[in-house]
C-alpha cells in the first residue's frame, strides 16, 4: 500500500510469489491465527506491517489451485491484520457522514455500505465498509497498512461527538465461493436470511460474531469478526468441512484483480478521485445533492465536466503479465497512462491489469499496448469485472 509496505501479491503461474525487501529489524505483528498458519506449512511474508500466508503447503496448496478451489467450493481467508472498531455516540450517522460522501443517515440496522475516507481536495484516504449490525452505532473495518491513519483521522474529525473503540482484541476471518453459504448456515442459522451486504451481530461458534455478507473475491461469502481467543477454534471448525481450504493472500490478490476491485495503494490513494477510480456508486445522491462532503467540489466537478483519467481493465493479448508500473501506450506507442495493477487470471488463464488512461482511450474495445521489458504487447480495454460477481443481492 501507498506509504506503507510493498504488496508481496504480485504473482503469476510462472514464477514465485514477490517478497518485499524488508529491514531485518522490522518486527512484523502476527493474528490469532498464526500458529493455524504455520501447522499447515503457510509461506509467510510481511503485508501490512504483519506477518501473513501468502499460500500454503501440500497438494491442494499454491496460489493457482487455491484461487480454482475459491471459485469452485469455499476458501477461508484470514485478514486479522485489518482495522477493525465499534463507532457509538447520539449523533454517529451523521457524525460520519463528515468524513466520507455515504448516505449513513439513510442506513438501515442490519445493513452494511461501501464507503471512502476523502481529503478535502477529493482524493481517496482509504476504502472502508461500515455497517449496522445493532441499532445503535457503526462497526467500521478499513485497511490493514492505513488503520493508524484512519483511526486518527476520525479522532480529530469526530471529536467530541463520537467515541471510537478500536477493536484490537477481535480476528477477522473471510469465507469466500458458491459453497460458502451452504458450510455457513450449518454454525450460523441466522445467516441463511442474510443477502449481499447485510450484517448481524449474532452468536456462532459458541462465541459472540459479527457476521456480514460480503467479502473481496467477487464471490459470494461471509466476513466473521470474532474475538481473538475465538479465533482458532472457528478457524479449524470451519477447515473441518471438506468444502473448505485455507487460501493465502497471493489468491486473495488475483480473485480481487478478477473481481476488478481496487486495492488501497496500488489503484487507489489521496491523489485519485472516487470519479477516477470508478467508484461514482459510493456517493450516493442525496450526498450529490448537498455537495457537502469533502473533496465536494472537485468531484461534483468531475461529475459534470469529465475527469482527466479513468480507471480501466484491461486483457493483455500478447506476452508477459503487464505489472503495477507498466506504462500503457496508444497504438501509435504514445504513453497515456500506467498499469496499477496487474497478473496472471487463472479463471480466464490471460493476463489482466488494471490501469488508468484518459477518457479518450477508456471505451471497452479500445486497442492500447502495455511495455513490459521494454517490449509493447498488445491490450484491449474490456469492461470490468473481468470475472462476473456472484453476489446473492435476493433469496
Amino acid at each position: 500500500m501507498a506509504g506503507h509496505l510493498p504488496s508481496p501479491l504480485a504473482v503469476t503461474l510462472q514464477s514465485e510469489p514477490f517478497v518485499p525487501d524488508i529491514p531485518a529489524e522490522t518486527v512484523l505483528k502476527t493474528t490469532p491465527l498464526s500458529e493455524a498458519h504455520a501447522a499447515l506449512g503457510a509461506k509467510m511474508v510481511p503485508f501490512a506491517g504483519y506477518s501473513m500466508p501468502v499460500q500454503y503447503a501440500g497438494e491442494h496448496g499454491g496460489v493457482l489451485k487455491e484461487h480454482l478451489w475459491t471459485r469452485e467450493h469455499a476458501g477461508l481467508f484470514d485478514v486479522s491484520h485489518m482495522g477493525q472498531a465499534r463507532l457509538t455516540g447520539p449523533d454517529v450517522l451523521t457524525a460520519f457522514e463528515a468524513l466520507t460522501p455515504g448516505d449513513f443517515q439513510g442506513l438501515m440496522p442490519g445493513k452494511q455500505k461501501y464507503s471512502l475516507l476523502l481529503t478535502d481536495d477529493g482524493g481517496i484516504v482509504d476504502d472502508l465498509m461500515a455497517g449496522r449490525p445493532e441499532p445503535e452505532g457503526l462497526f467500521v473495518v478499513v485497511n490493514g497498512a492505513c488503520k493508524a491513519n484512519d483511526f486518527r483521522l476520525m479522532g480529530e474529525r469526530l471529536a467530541g461527538r463520537v467515541a471510537i473503540e478500536r477493536l484490537e482484541d477481535r480476528a477477522l476471518i473471510a469465507l469466500q465461493g458458491p459453497q460458502a453459504a451452504a458450510v455457513l448456515v450449518r454454525h450460523a442459522p441466522e445467516t441463511a436470511t442474510m443477502v449481499f451486504m447485510d450484517i448481524r451481530a449474532i452468536d456462532a461458534f459458541g462465541t459472540e460474531a459479527v457476521v456480514s455478507r460480503s467479502g473481496y473475491t467477487g464471490e459470494d461469502g461471509y466476513e466473521i469478526s470474532v474475538p481473538a481467543a475465538a479465533a482458532v477454534h472457528v478457524w479449524t471448525t470451519l477447515l473441518s468441512d471438506e468444502r473448505v481450504r485455507p487460501i493465502g493472500l497471493g489468491a486473495r490478490d488475483s480473485l480481487r484483480l478478477e473481481a476488478g476491485l481496487p486495492l488501497y495503494g496500488h489503484d487507489l490513494d489521496e491523489s485519485v478521485s472516487p470519479v477516477e477510480a470508478g467508484l461514482a456508486f459510493a456517493i450516493n445522491k442525496p450526498r450529490r445533492r448537498r455537495a457537502d462532503f469533502p473533496g465536494a467540489e472537485r468531484i461534483l466537478g468531475e461529475f459534470a465536466h469529465g475527469c482527466a483519467r479513468f480507471r480501466i481493465g484491461l486483457k493483455v493479448l500478447e506476452g508477459a503479465p503487464a505489472r503495477e508500473g507498466a506504462e500503457v501506450a496508444d497504438e501509435t506507442g504514445r504513453p497515456i497512462g500506467v498499469v496499477t495493477s496487474g497478473g496472471f487470471s487463472p479463471t480466464l488463464r490471460q493476463a489482466i491489469a488494471l490501469a488508468f488512461v484518459p477518457p479518450l482511450h477508456s471505451e471497452p474495445g479500445t486497442r492500447l499496448q502495455v511495455i513490459v521489458r521494454g517490449k509493447a504487447q498488445g491490450a484491449e480495454v474490456v469492461r470490468l469485472p473481468f470475472v462476473p460477481h456472484r453476489y446473492v443481492r435476493s433469496l
